[in-house]
């Protein structure tokens, strides 16, 4: 019997959020050390519920940055999800348009990761199945971070948190790639990224991502 779209987000949620909660304590420690108030720091999650990008704009904040700066190396940071809804934009086609309004605010890398492999399932499972994994980590991600503000800046440092975001991206990677072409395209990301790492308002990032697109498309095409 097919499990419930349902009951089998909910059990991969939990299963992917365990290393986001070493990244949402990082997000309070950087939120106290930007100085910003405390509320108005965790206001980011709901606001654009995208960890790497909160982290950045708070970080840079905090730095001096002026708060066009902060928010555009923000956009950039959280440029990914457009490739994300490229990726998507097929599965849904066929939603209500509700679904696509609701459905796009919930497009983070961990719901990314979960549904992108759900090529074969039909328009109701996947609505059901990608409402309940967004909801589950939209909840847990407000939670934590919220956490995070008065239990990440007591934590030592030699927890090592800082290792938390690197780890999760990592995982999160494993989980996506099944084909020697998505390794390809994970390297020439990884190499274009250390490369282009100076490059003003973490610019590089956006380069290497496109970069990787291109060269993930041409292959898709050799492939078929």
């Amino acid at each position: 019997m097919t499990q419930s779209p349902i009951k089998k987000a909910v059990l991969d949620t939990l299963t992917l959020f365990v290393p986001a909660i070493p990244f949402a304590l990082v997000f309070g420690i950087a939120v106290n050390e930007s100085g910003l108030p405390a509320l108005l720091g965790w206001s980011t999650s709901p606001i654009m519920f995208s960890g790497a990008a909160q982290i950045t704009l708070v970080t840079l904040i905090g730095e001096g940055a002026s708060l066009a700066a902060a928010a555009t190396a923000a956009l950039i940071v959280g440029a990914r999800h457009l490739f994300y809804s490229i990726t998507l934009a097929p599965r849904f086609q066929d939603q209500p348009r509700w679904f696509r309004w609701v459905g796009s605010y919930m497009l983070i890398d961990q719901v990314f990761a979960l549904t992108v492999t759900l090529e074969n399932r039909d328009p109701n499972y996947f609505r059901r199945y990608y409402l309940t994994s967004g909801i589950s980590f939209w909840t847990l991600w407000m939670s934590f971070t919220g956490l995070g503000l008065f239990i990440g800046p007591i934590i030592p440092e030699s927890w090592g948190l800082a290792f938390a975001t690197p780890v999760l991206f990592l995982g999160l990677l494993a989980l996506a790639i099944d084909r020697w072409e998505k390794v390809v395209v994970a390297v020439v990301a990884m190499v274009v990224t250390l490369v282009l790492a100076d490059l003003p308002n973490r610019s590089g990032m956006l380069v290497a991502a496109f970069l990787a697109i291109l060269i993930g498309l041409i292959l898709e095409r050799i492939r078929r």
